[in-house]
């Protein structure tokens, strides 16, 4: 005698197991790429104690520190990373008793000065690597050296306007619009110099274009994928409409930042290695 055949499941019992299926496939598959996003609220809690002033400090002089623009913690904790137009001229730091300075954002919520040394500094790529005194900050995660594509989401951390608005990290939000080449604007017999020369050798070379406003102050400071929580670039400058006063009235919303991979070229020349390990 035949044992009796199972039951054949109704076609809409089958449907459901196989939809059941598909969307347990779909989340394993989405799982790593969410728990790698960042929360911008967190990676900005997260990121601020290594975002720092960079300034000048006179003992004598009042206010005490004079503000330039803005850094970043990199490597072991005692590096940081700005813009080589942030730098102070070499005469104020030689001529008048002032001294290159950041100032560190620390657990108390207060900014405590320690002076500072150039160790490698990049006019043609519009980035600097600086050493601290004092104990390691939290340093910040560079990014690969490949460009972060086109329409990624980012964010800068910076002082705009520096101290007007009070010392206090303020975040910008916006995208990676274009990689963009730029060169040198041409130069005359009166600026032709040995550097001059070099760089017009090198050619164009590849920038951000950031669709996001930045401010005076801002210069200096990271650009953050908010995906990763990683350094893509260091902010060098923003497009004006006609004068410099124009920059805060009325922003273009158009900024360049210097790609990271020219940060890494810095470390690599001052021998020092990329620790960072903060998102």
């Amino acid at each position: 005698m035949q044992k009796p055949l199972p039951p054949t499941p109704l076609p809409s019992a089958r449907l459901g197991r196989r939809t059941l299926l598909r969307q347990a496939l779909a989340l394993c598959l989405l799982a790593p790429a969410a728990l790698l996003a960042q929360d911008l609220p967190s990676l900005v809690a997260r990121a601020k104690p290594s975002v720092l002033l960079v300034g000048t400090f006179g003992a004598l002089d009042s206010p005490r520190f004079g503000f330039r623009g803005t850094g970043f913690v990199v490597g072991d904790g005692n590096l940081a990373v700005t813009g080589a137009h942030v730098l102070p001229p070499l005469q104020m730091v030689e001529t008048q008793e002032r001294r290159l300075a950041v100032q560190v954002w620390g657990s108390d919520r207060q900014w405590t000065p320690r002076m500072a040394t150039v160790l490698v500094n990049d006019p043609a790529h519009d980035v600097a690597l600086l050493r601290f005194d004092g104990p390691p900050a939290p340093a910040l995660r560079l990014a690969s050296d490949a460009s972060p594509p086109e329409g990624s989401d980012i964010a800068l951390i910076g002082f705009p306007i520096g101290g007007l608005l009070g010392y206090s990290h303020v975040t910008h939000r916006g995208v990676v619009a274009a990689h963009t080449a730029i060169s040198l604007p041409s130069l005359n017999a009166q600026t032709l110099n040995a550097r001059n020369v070099a760089q017009l050798r090198q050619g164009a070379f590849e920038v951000l274009q950031l669709d996001i406003i930045s401010y005076p102050g801002n210069s200096g400071g990271p650009v953050l994928d908010i995906a990763s929580g990683e350094v893509v670039g260091v902010l060098s400058m923003a497009l004006i409409k006609n004068t410099r006063e124009s920059a805060l009235s009325s922003p273009t919303g158009i900024s360049y930042a210097m790609p990271v991979r020219h940060v890494r070229a810095l470390m690599n020349k001052a021998s020092v290695e990329d620790k960072g390990g903060k998102p």
